[in-house]
């Protein structure tokens, strides 16, 4: 048995670490696709180009295993089939269990191992890729225009050039918004034509303007509103230094960027508690801030005070409508203006405390979603296994054909499934746990039926056989109306 342990583990090894290194190649490009706007014409280092394609990488693997070990169970058992060596092993007397039984051990081992990396590695590496990438999109040492579209690569300047000379790099009619000493258009020139100068050894770009009007809204700095509200200059030239970012990349503190994907069990359940405790004594306070609010009453009323205590104190009732008209007009104009208020405050203060508590539930299940994805990860590669190894006992096929149309169906399958349960589970529709674990409870009875199936020789993919029971249902009603 051990020489059959050892084939069967070479069998499938092999393609496994094959499928393995294709699905990371395909991710990592799709990925790369994804973020290719942000790192072109940065002009960054090799260094940080390995640095970005490293942690990228290390984001993949928990997405890139399920799909190997699906894609490799089936290739091998159906290379086996096809081969008629899974037949000889069966004429044997050795049954499908005990074939699968050293690759079970190995997948335990694999699901333990993807378990560890996306509880230990996977956090670390999500907020090291998220960290260099923030800094990347900041990083902008080169500015290049486009005709009739604004460009905000300028930090506090949004241009609009509407035609480009190519030969000689003027630029014509010039729209430029400076909103980099007060907040908003605090200044807009309009140029028919300039050019743009760069100063070597210089983090400064020199725009030279030709034939414009430079407007100023003086009333937005603040005590100017009413002394200088608006201002014009008209030039024939002008001359506009904008400072550009630094050429060497800034890297920003990581602990900025701590977010739920970047964060392992112990501390994703140290922020659920923390945040509950906040929802719950948010909640406690609100409810003691509106059971001990007071009532204003204006003076008219304390007249009346004592003897709606008595009347209440003796289980009378006292008819407030009575009372309400025993006021004058005046008194009751204010009575209801008041009460009014006093409703609008309360509503408003409702309001935001919701709003409050849904963004912190929000969050919380935002963090358990996370949490409980550490262990649905490792979890898919068991039950890939026990769908793909029965799978390509059935159909018989082994390569790279059949084997990969179903391994692609059955993934997508997988992924939209569990998009759906986890969205779900955020917008609070279902609950967490199983939002998070829909995709799981749905896949693994499939991989039991597999297997059940394969056990007994079923011809589950055979189409002969599908025709022949369609028959059989044909002549049954054949029958019926004879």
């Amino acid at each position: 048995m051990k020489k059959l342990h050892i084939f069967m583990l070479k069998s499938f090894s092999g393609p496994f670490i094959a499928t393995f290194f294709i699905s990371m190649f395909v991710l990592l490009m799709q990925m790369l696709w994804r973020y290719i706007d942000d790192l072109v014409g940065k002009g960054l280092d090799f260094s940080v180009i390995v640095e970005v394609l490293f942690y990228f990488s290390l984001s993949l693997i928990p997405m890139a295993m399920p799909l190997a070990v699906l894609l490799s169970s089936i290739m091998t058992f159906g290379t086996l089939g096809e081969n008629y060596e899974l037949i000889a092993l069966k004429s044997a007397g050795i049954s499908l269990y005990r074939i699968m039984y050293p690759l079970i051990v190995f997948i335990v081992f694999l699901t333990l191992f993807a378990f560890f990396f996306s509880n230990n590695i996977l956090p670390v590496a999500n907020l090291k890729a998220g960290s260099l990438l923030y800094d990347i999109r900041r990083h902008k040492p080169e500015v290049s225009f486009k005709e009739g579209i604004f460009t905000n690569d300028l930090e506090g300047y949004s241009i609009k050039i509407d035609r480009i000379n190519k030969e000689t790099g003027m630029m014509y009619n010039m729209l430029i918004y400076n909103h980099k000493v007060v907040p908003g258009n605090y200044e807009v020139t309009k140029a028919d034509s300039g050019m743009m100068l760069t100063h070597p050894n210089s983090n400064v770009m020199e725009l030279i303007l030709y034939h414009g009007n430079t407007y100023t809204d003086e009333g937005m700095k603040p005590g100017n509103r009413k002394t200088f509200p608006f201002r014009r200059l008209q030039f024939e030239k002008q001359s506009v230094l904008i400072e550009l970012p630094e050429n060497e990349l800034k890297r920003t503190d990581e602990d900025l960027f701590k977010s739920s994907i970047m964060l392992n069990l112990n501390q994703l359940q140290y922020m659920i508690d923390s945040l509950q405790k906040t929802v719950n004594a948010r909640k406690n306070e609100d409810t003691r801030r509106l059971l001990a609010a007071n009532y204003q009453k204006s003076k008219s009323l304390n007249a009346q005070k004592d003897s709606i205590y008595q009347a209440e104190s003796k289980n009378q009732t006292q008819d407030i409508d009575s009372l309400f008209r025993s006021f004058d007009p005046e008194e009751q104009q204010r009575a209801v203006g008041n009460a009014l208020q006093y409703a609008r405050d309360v509503k408003m203060s409702v309001q935001s405390s919701r709003d409050y508590t849904l963004r912190q539930e929000e969050q919380i299940r935002k963090n358990q979603i996370e949490w409980h994805k550490k262990f649905t990860l490792s979890f898919a590669c068991f039950i890939f296994f026990f769908i793909g190894a029965p799978l390509g006992g059935i159909i018989r096929k082994g390569g790279l054909g059949m084997p990969v149309v179903i391994s692609v169906l059955l993934f997508i399958i997988y992924y939209i499934i569990s998009m759906i349960g986890e969205r779900s589970a955020r917008e609070a529709v279902i609950g967490v746990w199983f939002g998070t674990w829909l995709s799981s409870l749905i896949l693994l009875p499939l991989g039991v039926l597999l297997t059940y199936k394969s056990v007994t020789d079923s011809e589950i993919l055979n189409g002969e056989a599908y025709m022949n029971f369609i028959k059989k249902i044909g002549d049954f009603f054949k029958r019926k109306r004879a």
